[in-house]
């Protein structure tokens, strides 16, 4: 007789902690890392049907502990670059993300014992709802979402236009956790042969097929399409790309940054473009602030420069500048005991004829490294924080649209702004017709690094119809059009300079999509209905086991 249940031993947790270790290093490679800088998306496909397995086979005991190994590993081996930010960074990143899922696995483990037959189904709507939830929080962070493995698999992902990437992630979860389902059932000897299970979900299976199906005709068709409008304008967009060290800072290295920037800027004018881009923060010393409390002399006669620069400009210069203004009105600016009564934004600024015409301030802030709003709460850390040379931004709360005298219409999601949906989708309902990232992940040293960004980037032009521009100190420059096609990528960490023909989809002539009007609703759906259903789950075993206690006493 078959034992159904047998027993575990230290040898069943050791080969369940390999097989973590591995299907870990085996996820981390479908996106881009140390082996491959565009990554192999395909693997993402059925990376995670050893996860799933594991969680079937395992104890209740043991699955935060395997969900906290898991994420652990997955982000070391993921986010490798991090160690170039800051020792501190390779260490939380990867201990934040083994947190969540220690709390993951457990729901997933209870989706399997809840739901005998189609725990598989629930287990990938869990899975969508603790995408969307790791990264709505103070430390979200989605670098590693699923569904952006498949960024370079264009007709599989157009659904982003109405679903998001929560949509693409759900499609290609879900035959991982049957896949994992089969397997523990015919490693228990509970099949007799895989046709005759097979018939028992033929309904899933035909559903699923069907969909599957539906998605790429669709993206086929939603290609065909786009690709045969013409924009409603073309915008000559001259980007600067200046890979100036991140690391480096002070007066001298402002100064050769700016004529660095200046010089390729001049250059480019040549080709006529209708305006220059800047990367995040490519001139550093404050405009807004040097103007109004001039203090050091030589950077104040640098920003004196830059201003003069800007007027001689025939066109508007977008660049990132940090934006000092007074902390406390009733203060002067330089307080008595030698201190400015200052605070800065990490912003951009929209500068024509030598002023400022319009600033935006960075929303979405970098968890730890530009914000960390539990002071009181962790003293400990927030001091730890400040003693590894972290400084804080203060956070901007409007999604401004700046627009050219042409007509153009534009927003600028800073750094890593341009990775969550909802910031992007805000952008494009207020009116921009081109997302323009500013961003600089020179820091990392690593074109895998910009790659995973880029990935994650590449759905936001998807899921507005809205073509993004990519404006970087040192990589990815480039295009994305709005089918997610990468344009004419410059080559990373090099200087240089590049003209972009960038079709521009307005508003009004396409209106908005389903995504933009409804931002996230499929992932909000996913955790309705997560919760929904592991509660209505929960009750039914309850009341079935009260009912057996009552059976059982009678």
């Amino acid at each position: 007789m078959v034992d159904l249940h047998p027993r575990r031993n230290l040898g069943t947790a050791c080969s369940e902690v390999l097989v973590l270790l591995a299907a870990a290093f085996l996820y981390s490679l479908a996106f881009p890392g140390l082996i491959s800088v565009n990554g192999f998306g395909f693997i993402g496909f059925f990376a995670l049907i050893p996860v799933f397995a594991v969680i079937r086979n395992t104890s209740w005991k043991l699955t935060p502990v395997y969900g906290f190994l898991y994420g652990f590993m997955f982000y070391l081996f993921f986010n490798y670059w991090l160690k170039t930010f800051h020792p501190l960074a390779i260490l939380i990143v990867p201990i934040i993300k083994g947190g969540e899922m220690a709390v993951l696995f457990p729901a997933l483990k209870a989706a399997q014992k809840l739901f005998k037959k189609y725990g598989y189904i629930v287990e990938g709507i869990i899975w969508v709802a603790y995408s969307y939830i790791s990264q709505d929080w103070f430390a979200g962070y989605p670098y590693g979402t699923l569904g952006s493995a498949a960024y370079q698999y264009l007709p599989f992902i157009q659904i982003a236009e109405f679903t998001g990437v929560w949509g693409v992630t759900f499609m290609m979860v879900l035959p991982q956790t049957f896949l994992a389902f089969i397997l523990f059932e015919k490693y228990r000897n509970r099949l007799d042969g895989f046709a005759s299970y097979l018939k028992q979900h033929l309904v899933f299976l035909i559903g699923y097929a069907v969909v599957l199906i539906a998605i790429l005709v669709y993206g086929f068709a939603s290609i065909s399409y786009w690709r045969s409008q013409e924009p409603e304008k073309t915008w000559r967009v001259a980007t600067i790309q200046h890979s100036a060290d991140t690391w480096k800072g002070g007066y001298t290295t402002y100064k050769n940054n700016f004529n660095n920037l200046r010089r390729m800027s001049l250059e480019a004018l040549q080709a006529d473009p209708d305006i220059i881009l800047w990367s995040e923060t490519a001139f550093v010393p404050s405009v807004a602030w040097h103007e109004n409390y001039p203090s050091d002399p030589a950077t104040s006669a640098l920003v004196e420069e830059f201003v003069a620069f800007g007027k001689s400009l025939p066109v508007p210069l977008v660049t990132g500048n940090p934006e000092g203004v007074i902390d406390d009105p009733s203060q002067p600016a330089l307080l008595a005991d030698g201190s400015w009564n200052r605070k800065d934004y990490n912003t951009v600024i929209f500068f024509e004829d030598g002023k400022i015409k319009n600033t935006y301030r960075k929303q979405h802030l970098v968890p730890f490294t530009e914000h960390f709003p539990y002071e009181k709460q962790l003293p400990l850390l927030y001091n730890l924080l400040l003693a590894n040379d972290y400084n804080w931004w203060e956070k901007g709360y409007e999604s401004v649209v700046f627009e050219t005298e042409e007509g153009i219409k534009f927003s600028t999601p800073i750094c890593f702004e341009d990775v969550f949906g909802y910031l992007n989708a805000g952008f494009v309902a207020n009116g921009a017709d081109v997302i323009v990232n500013m961003t600089n992940d020179g820091w990392s040293k690593a074109v895998s690094a910009e790659m995973q960004h880029l990935g994650l980037a590449v759905f936001r032009s998807i899921e507005n119809r809205r073509t993004t521009v990519r404006g970087t100190n040192s990589g990815m420059t480039c295009v994305i059009d709005v089918t997610g096609k990468i344009i004419d990528p410059m080559e990373p960490f090099k200087v240089g300079w590049h003209i972009y023909d960038v079709p521009v989809f307005t508003g009004e002539s396409h209106g908005l999509t389903f995504y933009t009007r409804h931002i996230d609703w499929f992932a909000f759906l996913a955790i309705y209905l997560s919760f929904l259903l592991l509660g209505l789950g929960a009750l039914y075993h309850l009341i079935h086991f009260i009912r057996e206690r009552r059976q059982n006493r009678t």
